[in-house]
């Protein structure tokens, strides 16, 4: 309907006259039928009798649901396709180009002949760019506008940390070595992390071929090695070789030492490995057979009760590889007690539990769930090396402890408390692990082993004060050129304000109880004199933060009253406590690289990785 109606109104949609709304005056509609009636008249009126109405009319007016009619030069442009660069057309394109990235799309989706469709449907002049375009052109403009974002962000950070480890595909013959990086923002002083690369790995994963890898990745970003505050590896020998010829300051993954812990105290009883192997029969036979998954699922719900709409819990099935899953297979197992019985009494099943295996696969539980505790606060992204001493005091003390519980696993308990002295045995003195722990607002000084590794922890942050007060006053002469910077005694002796951190949580697990209990076995630190000194002994008398609480947080609230502090906690705070974000890049690298895609070249998979984890910080 023409807007001109705006104006004018009909007694009946066969009247021959209309009655103009701001005048009153009836017009005719001009020819002699319906067929043949028009608006020239009613136009004509507008433009002698108001001006004002007809200049509204003119570019567009309004239609009777109130939206804008269209002029006839928006409605030509409507006809056609967008142009590539039309700002909508490229709006799109990104977003397009977002949604393969972040949903794990193969490029190909734009052939689909239902994706086109969708889009035809959705915006009917959008044309969709080939598959061709968004690998060759789309793809690495966006891949280098986000590096060049990235690098932009790491080139005020004194001290960057990383992980690394290598990734063989199971569909194409392609092996990837990935390099994250991880910092505390000086201004935020929160924690961040970004994939640097995946680069391909050519030849035997030797020593030379890791080290020569990170080094030529590290010079791409250009990252000197003095930046390199640590990097987190696994323990393989050619790892840890790799390392040495690079000379740069690395750390094992404490995840995986770990999972070799308690790897040692599952096997080291004939028992629990028995009970275990059986264990993993039962959950198997479920797995593996239809008939009989229904079968216990029946007698869940019965012994559920009618009405219940709660789904029977599945069987966990473990993987050797790693001993929380077989923790998670047993709790399954207890959980199911009951109609696994019953299901045992009719039919046959390749193994059973005894009921003293049964108590031992409790007992198994007690002991193990500390670990699996300690896995997921170390498997956090804001986990860092300062949890790595305090939760090996605290798994040494509960291992120590004796319960009338331990009888069937004394052997267990003795093999895990062995395992976790030898293998832990020299992390209170490595500097990255002592000196994150006493910055780290959480735990301090209050979790050494022992008086003498407490005293040489604090030896080695005095160090580090002094070494960041020498750069702080170097930096501050630079910028003021070269006058006189305030001491830095002056800065140390600000008046402590109140602590930052809450009373930890009332409600605790065994893992977390001891906590409160090692906070009070320690003894005062030494009143020093240095300005470096003064800062640590102030900092150090303060209460103790919550368990729950973050020690970024901390260092936000409190980086002007202890600025060389703060200094350093940004730097050995930023250090992982474990290579876990490596792995779970290369979860991605297996969504991406997959049957479907299997033919994808190196560069392009890097491409789709990097931009995987990155893109959203840069949205």
């Amino acid at each position: 309907m023409s807007a001109v109606w705006k104006y004018f109104s009909l007694e009946t949609p066969q009247s021959k006259t209309a009655r103009c709304n701001v005048c009153k005056a009836v017009i005719q509609r001009g020819g002699s039928s319906l067929a043949s009636y028009n608006t020239t008249n009613a136009i004509k009126h507008l433009k002698k009798h108001h001006i004002k109405e007809h200049e509204d009319f003119l570019v567009g007016g309004q239609k009777d649901n109130g939206s804008r009619q269209e002029s006839l030069l928006e409605s030509f442009q409507k006809q056609g396709k967008l142009q590539a660069d039309n700002v909508k057309a490229i709006g799109i394109t990104e977003k397009l180009l977002n949604f393969i990235v972040l949903d794990d799309q193969p490029l190909s989706v734009v052939e689909n002949p239902g994706f086109r469709s969708l889009i035809e449907h959705l915006q009917p002049r959008y044309s969709l760019p080939s598959r061709r375009y968004l690998s060759e052109t789309a793809l690495p403009e966006l891949y280098s506008r986000v590096s060049n974002k990235l690098a932009e962000k790491l080139k005020g950070v004194p001290a960057l940390s990383f992980t690394t480890d290598i990734w063989t595909s199971d569909v194409c013959p392609m092996s990837l070595i990935s390099l994250t990086v991880h910092w505390v923002d000086s201004d935020t002083h929160s924690h961040c992390s970004a994939v640097l690369q995946v680069k391909k790995c050519r030849g035997s994963h030797n020593r030379a071929t890791i080290a020569g890898s990170i080094s030529e990745m590290l010079n791409h970003w250009e990252i000197p090695l003095e930046k390199v505050h640590a990097i987190l590896r696994d323990n393989a020998r050619n790892m840890k070789a790799a390392m040495e010829d690079l000379a740069v300051p690395n750390l094992g993954c404490f995840a995986h030492s770990l999972q070799l812990v308690v790897h040692e105290g599952l096997m080291s009883q004939r028992s629990v490995s028995d009970a275990l192997a059986n264990s993993r029969k039962i959950v198997g036979h479920f797995k593996h057979s239809q008939l009989a998954q229904s079968r216990l699922e029946d007698l869940q719900h019965e012994m559920q009760g009618t009405g219940t709409t709660t789904t029977p819990t599945r069987l966990v099935q473990d993987v050797q590889t790693r001993w929380n899953s077989s923790f998670y297979m047993i709790k399954s197992l207890l959980k199911e007690k009951r109609p696994l019985c019953a299901y045992a009494a009719d039919h046959n099943l390749p193994a059973t539990l005894s009921a003293n295996e049964w108590g031992l696969l409790e007992k198994i539980v007690t002991v193990l769930e500390p670990f699996e505790e300690l896995t997921r606060k170390i498997s956090s992204a804001t986990s860092t090396a300062a949890d790595v001493i305090p939760a090996v005091t605290v798994l040494t003390r509960l291992l120590a402890e004796e319960n009338s519980t331990d009888s069937g696993i004394k052997t267990m308990k003795s093999t895990l408390l062995q395992a976790v002295s030898r293998r832990f045995s020299s992390i209170e003195s490595e500097p990255l692990y002592a000196v994150a722990t006493l910055v780290d607002a959480r735990y301090k000084d209050r979790f050494f082993m022992g008086e003498e590794t407490a005293r040489s922890a604090k030896a080695l942050l005095t160090q580090e004060l002094e070494k960041m007060e020498q750069a702080l006053l170097r930096a501050s002469a630079d910028e003021a050129g070269a006058t006189e910077a305030e001491p830095a005694e002056k800065v140390a002796r600000m008046e402590a304000g109140p602590s930052t951190g809450s009373p930890p949580s009332t409600s605790k697990s065994r893992f977390s109880s001891l906590y409160d209990r090692i906070l009070e076995e320690h003894d005062e630190p030494a009143v020093g004199t240095q300005a470096a000194v003064i800062q640590m002994q102030m900092y150090l008398k303060e209460p103790m933060m919550g368990e729950k609480d973050s020690p970024f947080q901390y260092w936000a609230n409190n980086h002007a009253r202890f600025p060389l502090l703060a200094a350093v906690a940004v730097k050995f705070l930023s250090a992982p406590s474990t290579s876990v974000e490596s792995e779970r890049l290369f979860s991605t690298a297996s969504n991406i690289v997959d049957e479907k895609r299997n033919r994808l070249t190196a560069e392009r998979a890097e491409m789709l990785i990097f931009l995987k984890k990155n893109l959203p910080m840069f949205k």
